[in-house]
């Protein structure tokens, strides 16, 4: 297994798939700072795995190999997946042009790559979307988008919310905190509870919440076109935790955005259709330490929330059940805040990344609405 060799998640999400064999090799993916690479390590360890695919600016999902030659596809911050082959000669080209006619029609708004210092040491890969037709010589709203996870990645693939943001006008800001995959193992085992008995972290809404913040600070600070009082955040599952987190722990944004979150880990912990898999990623049972989730809870700080808040859950979720946003919509609600809540019925956790048509344009109707009234 070449993960001694290579410190990187070898379950890249989304489409992982198992390794498969090349002759006396193992053909296999791992992500890496955003991107997602096809590697090979012989099956008797002789040697350092090698790349297969490379490509700092892309994402290799579906993979295969035969007779010597690589079948993939792969996707880039422009561009949707196609198929493309790599022969035995080490020659590549693109099989399939699915997505032409799409790109033709809806041009991709241009992803700007760039690092920033973490404040716990390191760097952060982040990203800046911006519309096609930016004038740098005004201010624009921006929107801060957390991944979920937390042990996944944002980086270097097509995503349609972010192009669909940039369409209506906004600046789109994305990285990859402490707690993301794409790094080394430590990196993502920097946010286990500081209470956790082994390798003990910050805890959620530590390093993960500083090294956004830090991210958000570089890109106002050498952006000038981008309006430090015009500035939303969201996100989805742990991205939409990191959301209810920073807003009561901060006035600093315009209007957020919390979908399918996690505010309260002690009852998530209970209710969960993964219900006892925050005792391996905090290092300490919900049973032995209440205390240690509820400080680490979203709904803990419930009084110091002021930004205006839009909650987005699914009835059906239940990978984070739908008590999880009512928790938080009432509290606010008896506080006299400005909060919206939209609940969706017959949609499980995946909404947005699936679900029926309709709902999956109400949700995206209901985002653009929320922030354009507020930033």
């Amino acid at each position: 297994y070449p993960a001694a060799a290579l410190d990187r998640s070898h379950a890249a999400y989304p489409a992982s798939r198992p390794p498969v064999w090349a002759e006396d090799s193992l053909v296999f993916n791992a992500e890496d700072r955003g991107a997602v690479k096809l590697f090979r390590v012989p099956a008797d360890a002789s040697s350092e795995p090698e790349v297969v695919v490379d490509g700092a600016e892309r994402s290799v999902a579906g993979f295969d190999h035969a007779a010597g030659v690589v079948a993939f596809t792969c996707t880039t911050s422009d561009r949707l997946a196609e198929v493309h082959v790599l022969g035995a000669d080490g020659g590549e080209r693109r099989l399939t042009t699915l997505t032409d006619a799409f790109h033709r029609r809806r041009p991709a708004h241009p992803t700007e790559r760039f690092t920033v210092a973490s404040p716990s040491g390191g760097d952060l890969d982040a990203w800046l979307v911006t519309p096609a037709d930016l004038d740098r010589s005004k201010s624009h709203p921006l929107l801060l988008s957390i991944h979920g996870g937390p042990f996944t990645q944002y980086g270097e693939r097509w995503f349609d919310e972010f192009q669909l943001w940039a369409s209506a006008g906004y600046c789109v800001l994305f990285t990859n905190p402490h707690g993301s995959s794409g790094r080394e193992e430590a990196f993502g085992r920097a946010i286990r509870s500081p209470r956790s008995a082994v390798e003990p972290g910050s805890g959620w809404g530590g390093q993960d919440a500083d090294d956004v913040v830090a991210v958000l600070d570089h890109a106002l600070a050498t952006r000038t076109f981008l309006d430090g009082d015009r500035v939303g955040v969201l996100g989805g599952s742990y991205g939409g935790y990191l959301t209810s987190w920073l807003v009561g722990h901060t006035d600093r944004f315009a209007a957020a955005c919390s979908e399918r979150a996690v505010n309260n880990l002690l009852s998530c912990e209970y209710a969960s259709d993964a219900a006892g898999l925050f005792r391996w990623q905090l290092g300490l049972s919900h049973l032995d330490d209440p205390e240690e989730y509820l400080r680490m809870s979203p709904i803990t700080y419930v009084r110091d929330i002021t930004t205006p808040l839009l909650i987005l859950h699914s009835e059906d979720d239940l990978r984070c059940p739908v008590e999880q946003a009512d928790q938080l919509w009432v509290a606010l609600h008896m506080l006299g805040r400005d909060v919206e809540y939209h609940r969706f019925p017959g949609e499980s956790h995946e909404l947005s990344r699936s679900g029926s048509p309709k709902h999956r344009v109400q949700r995206a109707e209901i985002i653009l609405d929320f922030f354009g009234r507020h930033i």
